[in-house]
């Protein structure tokens, strides 16, 4: 595991010349937020030694270093799923090289339904916490203690001082900002009204089908996180209509000024190099 994390960082380095500090993951939709990114270095997933390819619509596949906000950035600009059929070492092992790269700090975003019925199609949504229904766990195995504890603390999975920085710049920038718990689902079915009612009792804000194991995996690196999500549709049995990946797509692309303005906004107020 170590050599493939050191081949691929290895790799990445040899194509720009950024030491990246904060590393982005960018959900369905999302992607369009390394387009802003200044002096990019554009990297394709299948490049990168180990690396798994995106095979979702709205997933582009790609690694982008560079300068955001003046922060040296990495952002992958789409993410991969255990749906996907990818294990669960692939889907977090862009986390381990981002660490290896020098990432202190990650903002996870994804596309989710909104289980909150006070929650509407293109409201944003910080993680407060997340409910693991996947089911599976990305460190179940053999604990290597140069990447991190085998018992990772999860008390605190979404950083309480980024999430106070995230609702600070949201005030700011007059963006009325949500804040919930993150379920997470294997998919690539959504979910059936009866499980939605079971994620509403026990706690679940939003829904979706990513996340938790990058989360889990930057927790166990030592990596602290921020969490957004799109809330991209109503959950099943909320609405009258059905679901579709669509829809998700048409959401996210209705609210990407919001979400970039809010982005680069907690970017700027994040401490720069040095400080």
């Amino acid at each position: 595991m170590k050599e493939k994390i050191e081949q691929a960082a290895a790799m990445i380095r040899k194509q720009s010349s950024i030491h990246p500090r904060i590393g982005l993951i960018l959900g369905s939709g999302l992607g369009v937020l390394a387009d802003e990114i200044e002096e990019a270095v554009v990297i394709p997933y299948a490049k990168i030694p180990h690396f798994p390819v995106s095979t979702v619509e709205g997933h582009a596949g790609r690694l982008v270093l560079g300068r955001l906000e003046g922060q040296a950035v990495v952002a992958m600009q789409g993410r991969f799923h255990l749906y996907e059929g990818y294990s669960l070492e692939e889907v977090t092992f862009p986390i381990r090289v981002m660490k290896r790269l020098g990432v202190e700090t990650v903002l996870i975003t994804n596309a989710a339904g909104g289980i909150n019925e006070s929650f509407q199609a293109g409201d944003l949504m910080l993680i407060r916490d997340h409910i693991n229904f996947m089911f599976r766990n990305p460190l179940v195995g053999p604990n290597d203690p140069e990447l991190g504890d085998r018992f990772p603390d999860m008390t605190e999975a979404y950083d309480a001082d980024l999430r106070r920085l995230a609702k600070k710049v949201a005030e700011k920038l007059g963006i009325d900002l949500k804040e919930g718990v993150y379920a997470a689902m294997l998919g690539p079915s959504y979910e059936t009204p009866a499980e939605i009612r079971m994620l509403r009792t026990v706690g679940g804000d939003a829904v979706g089908m990513s996340t938790v194991p990058e989360v889990i995996v930057a927790r166990h690196a030592g990596i602290r996180v921020l969490g957004l999500s799109c809330i991209a549709n109503m959950a099943a049995g909320i609405l009258p209509q059905p679901l579709s990946h669509e829809e998700v797509m048409e959401t996210a692309e209705r609210v990407k000024e919001t979400f970039l303005r809010l982005v680069k906004g907690i970017l700027r107020e994040l401490p720069g190099e040095g400080e």
